[in-house]
């Protein structure tokens, strides 16, 4: 039986890696405002798999990397996560 506390550390680091993703974003669009140095693409789309919520928001608020083609996995990422979690919940509270 899954105690408590373990999901809610879980979520609790689920939730700040979804930080540092969202802040990640937030960085490489002030870069690119700046024409400065960059964070790669693919390291973007890593990211992005791993936290989605936090790319799939800054995508949104800042308007970074909504037109570009790759960029179209973020919600694909986000769907899965948010199954997973779905599953996770079904499976561990019964």
């Amino acid at each position: 039986m899954v105690k408590i506390a373990d999901v809610l550390i879980f979520f609790i680091v689920y939730t700040i890696l979804n930080g540092i993703v969202f802040f990640v974003y937030a960085y490489d669009k002030r870069k690119a405002q700046k024409n400065k140095w960059r964070i790669s693409e693919n390291r973007l789309l890593f990211l992005a798999l791993i936290g989605p919520f936090g790319a799939y928001g800054a995508m949104n608020i800042f308007r970074h990397k909504t037109l570009k083609t790759n960029f179209l996995l973020v919600p694909v990422f986000l769907v899965l996560h948010i199954v997973g979690i779905m599953w996770v919940f079904t499976y561990f509270m019964n």
